[in-house]
């Protein structure tokens, strides 16, 4: 299994957790609401470079 594939499967297991445990709104906006934090915590650099090597991966 690869490393994208381990980190994708723990986050649907964390996403299931949480759907229990909270009402699924909660869970929704923890899910969306801490990739976009961990966004917005980078410098302008390392947006820069998130986006350079994201858009290299589409074109394969």
């Amino acid at each position: 299994m690869s490393k994208k594939a381990k980190i994708a499967a723990g986050g649907v297991a964390a996403g299931l957790v949480l759907l229990i445990w909270l009402p699924w709104w909660a869970a929704l906006l923890i899910v969306l609401g801490v990739p976009a934090a961990a966004y917005l915590a980078l410098d302008p650099a390392q947006r820069r470079r998130l986006r350079r090597v994201s858009r290299k991966e589409l074109g394969r």
